[in-house]
C-alpha cells in the first residue's frame, strides 16, 4: 500500500510540472500573502516568516516556510512544514509528500515527516525569488489531498 501511494505521488508530482493553480485554484494562491508576519531569530533580530493556509476538501492546511536555524536544518536551508486539521483537530496519521520547484525550473520532491503537530522537510530556498510549493497527502480512508502556494513574495 505504501509502495502505490509513493508510486501515485511521484507520478502526480512530476504530472503537476509548474501548476500549482491546478491545485488551488488561480484565485487562492497569492504570492504576497503571508509575508506582513514575523518571529524572533536567534540573534534576536527580526526576520521574515511565512504561512499560508489553505482549505482543501474538509481540511485546513497551514505551510509554514522559514529559514532554518543553525542546528535547525532538516536537509536545507528552509524547514517547510506543514499543519493539517480536520473539524479543528490534527491530523496525526497522514502520509504526506511535497515538491518543490524552484525559480530555475528544477524541482525536489520529498516525503514529510512528522514532528509535533507538524509535517516536516528541508528545503534549500535561496534568494528571494518564488519558489512554489506543493503537497499530496493521504490518510487511512485512501484518499488523495493536494493543494500549494508560492515562496516568497
Amino acid at each position: 500500500m505504501k509502495t502505490t501511494f509513493q508510486a501515485a505521488t511521484v507520478l502526480w508530482l512530476s504530472l503537476m510540472g509548474s501548476s500549482v493553480n491546478a491545485l488551488a485554484g488561480e484565485d487562492d494562491v497569492d504570492p504576497h500573502a503571508g509575508h506582513g508576519e514575523h518571529h524572533m531569530g536567534d540573534e534576536g533580530a527580526m526576520s521574515q516568516m511565512f504561512l499560508e493556509k489553505r482549505q482543501v476538501d474538509d481540511y485546513q492546511l497551514s505551510f509554514h516556510v522559514m529559514p532554518a536555524s543553525q542546528g535547525m536544518q532538516h536537509g536545507g536551508s528552509h524547514n517547510l512544514m506543514i499543519k493539517i486539521e480536520r473539524d479543528g483537530l490534527l491530523v496525526t496519521d497522514a502520509q504526506v509528500n511535497s515538491k518543490v520547484i524552484f525559480p530555475d525550473g528544477t524541482d525536489q520532491q520529498q516525503l514529510l515527516h512528522r514532528m509535533g503537530d507538524w509535517y516536516m522537510a528541508g528545503y534549500d530556498m535561496q534568494g528571494q525569488a518564488r519558489h512554489q510549493v506543493m503537497v499530496l497527502f493521504r490518510r487511512a480512508d485512501g484518499e488523495i489531498h493536494r493543494s500549494g502556494v508560492y515562496y516568497p513574495k
